[in-house]
């Protein structure tokens, strides 16, 4: 089955499917067999192929957080509706929320600040790790909700978005 998934802010297309025994990830020719074995302490083994990784994984409905050797890695599942809707202004990326709960260590923008896609908005800690935010689109800042050393709950509002204005 096509699948579209946002990674760090990039869309990419990529195929999964499930054989008797385990998942499978295709991308170009290659075939790797995948699988997620979760632990009673909040981490899981990441297996791809022959490789095994250990990393944490939060997860905010269809955003998921990858912790793995340090750094963040954010993929969503982008469903085809919902990127149709996202080519438009003013979308359900308006609402920026956390995927966790935690506390902000870095605001990089202010209300009223142009922002694209991919661009550094807030860094955010939980359970001793750092987590960043980017813009999911471009837009402009409408309000930022916390500031730095502030604490939240998972799916508080962080940021929220509006669409540029379009001249005419």
């Amino acid at each position: 089955m096509h699948h579209a998934f946002s990674f760090n802010g990039d869309d990419h297309l990529l195929t999964l499917s499930r054989t008797t025994t385990a998942y499978c990830l295709h991308l170009g020719d290659e075939v790797y067999a995948i699988d997620l074995r979760n632990h009673q302490d909040d981490t899981a083994t990441l297996v791809i192929g022959e490789q095994s990784l250990e990393v944490v994984i939060a997860t905010q409905g269809d955003e998921v957080f990858v912790h793995l050797d340090g750094e963040v890695y954010q993929l969503r599942y982008r469903h085809p509706l919902e990127r149709l809707a996202a080519s438009q202004a003013g979308n359900s990326e308006d609402a920026i929320r956390a995927p966790m709960p935690g506390s902000l260590v870095v605001v990089a923008v202010q209300a009223g600040d142009a922002v694209v896609r991919g661009q550094l908005l807030l860094v955010m800690e939980s359970m001793k790790m750092e987590t960043t935010i980017n813009a999911p689109r471009d837009g402009v800042v409408h309000a930022i909700t916390y500031e730095k050393g502030q604490t939240f709950d998972r799916d508080a509002m962080l940021i929220s978005l509006l669409p540029l204005a379009i001249e005419k």
